[in-house]
């Protein structure tokens, strides 16, 4: 139950502009991590494309809200959630 409430506050957005594309792809999803400070400023603390946390302006990203069973599945990777929006479905 609790890992069920944890996963309900994870978010999720796809990039739709950059100004570096090693660290950001368009059109690829990312996990938002929670950030007051940096939403405040109209930032989104993002992990990367090098598996690191960054702040971002938020303008690159639209959020998106996710069923349960796909953040479960995102989550689940070993890998930074880097997911082409046209990719194959994810297994």
């Amino acid at each position: 139950m609790i890992n069920e409430h944890k996963n309900l506050s994870i978010r999720f957005a796809i990039c739709v502009d950059t100004d570096d594309p090693d660290l950001l792809t368009p059109r690829m999803v990312y996990q938002v991590l929670p950030d007051d400070n940096a939403a405040k400023s109209d930032y989104l603390r993002v992990i990367d494309n090098e598996g690191e946390d960054y702040l971002y302006p938020a303008r690159y990203f639209v959020l998106v809200d996710f069923p349960q069973p796909v953040k479960q599945v995102l989550l689940r990777t070993n890998v930074p959630v880097m997911r082409s929006v046209d990719s194959e479905p994810i297994a």
